[in-house]
């Protein structure tokens, strides 16, 4: 069992390995699922095979203690050694091969559950939702406002509420689904949304979008028009940069499901929602690759509501509750 365990080790850590250095793309979801139910066969096997065994051959050890104890004292020896009792401290402990399975799996385990049906943290790794979210905030999401999916499939399990627009979500991305893209929701199904000339639409009615004051970019170190707007029940902030065009060509979009939907100007694009699909913009409008450029995200690569930043290692301040 040491062998087995070790190769089973030495392949977690080669995948590992070759998900870190680009060699295969990674997936934390089934790594994670595939590490709990080895642990816990280890876990299994420990609990009602190992352990008993090792608890009878230590009592077998204290048997023959006894009968050896009887034996000296019948001769008038009263004084006995303590080698044998650490033989049993080594007969009952348990190897390295179970410390890091059997051991390990309880965390394993909790961590998984809450990564599943909870709540999951992400790292925002770009500025396509500034000012709402930065590069370098992370997040926590809940996995359960839209209904509870099993892992690694992303089967529904229960319904929970539908995504509403105006919600921050986090989904997989459709060209490439091994990837999680942090959006908000601009359209649900059967919207029309249309973004032209950097002014949003829905179903015919313009989005209020208030001026307030300007935002600066520390990264590009310069300053973007700043607006709210309200999609949702809840404002929010979103940025407009005048030095990128408001057109899109169809030379800049992928090829995607439903694209026959999508009407592609000089102004801006104009999109009809399919049923169980969503449209997603990023806050920073004018820097996102967003559903403009790659379609609509189908309910199945939904994976939750983002809500909470839980720390920003730069920035303190960042900490705490968005829209």
């Amino acid at each position: 069992m040491a062998f087995l365990t070790s190769l089973i080790l030495a392949a977690f850590a080669g995948y590992v390995g070759a998900w870190y250095f680009g060699a295969v793309e990674g997936n934390f979801a089934l790594l994670l699922f595939v590490a709990t139910v080895v642990t816990g066969c280890f876990w299994l096997a420990e609990r009602f095979y190992f352990l008993p065994k090792r608890r009878r051959a230590a009592e077998a050890l204290d048997a023959s203690l006894a009968q050896r104890r009887e034996e000296l004292a019948r001769q008038g020896i009263n004084e006995v050694d303590r080698v044998d009792v650490k033989a049993r401290e080594r007969l009952i402990m348990q190897p390295w091969w179970l410390d890091w399975t059997a051991g390990l799996f309880p965390v394993i385990l909790v961590v998984f559950l809450l990564r599943s049906f909870l709540f999951e943290p992400f790292k925002i790794p770009s500025g396509s939702m500034m000012p709402t979210l930065l590069t370098g905030d992370l997040i926590l999401v809940n996995k359960f406002t839209y209904g509870l999916r099993l892992p690694v499939i992303n089967t529904k399990l229960t319904e929970g509420r539908t995504p509403a627009r105006g919600d921050v979500m986090v989904f997989r991305y459709p060209p490439k689904p091994s990837l999680d893209y942090i959006k908000r929701v601009v359209g649900v199904p059967g919207d029309e949304v249309a973004y032209l000339n950097k002014r949003l639409t829905i179903n015919g009615q313009a989005v209020n979008k208030d001026a307030v004051p300007e935002y600066f970019d520390e990264e590009t170190m310069r300053y973007l028009k700043q607006y709210t707007e309200t999609l949702g029940e809840k404002p929010h902030k979103l940025l407009n940069d005048d030095t990128r065009r408001a057109g899109i060509s169809e030379a800049e979009v992928m090829a995607f499901p439903n694209q026959e939907n999508c009407r592609y100007s000089v102004e801006g694009v104009v999109c009809k929602v399919p049923a169980g699909h969503y449209f997603m913009m990023g806050d920073n409008r004018d820097n996102s690759l967003d559903s403009r450029y790659w379609g609509f995200v189908p309910d199945k690569n939904i994976v939750g509501r983002a809500f909470f930043v839980w720390m920003n290692f730069g920035n303190l301040k960042r900490i705490g509750a968005f829209q």
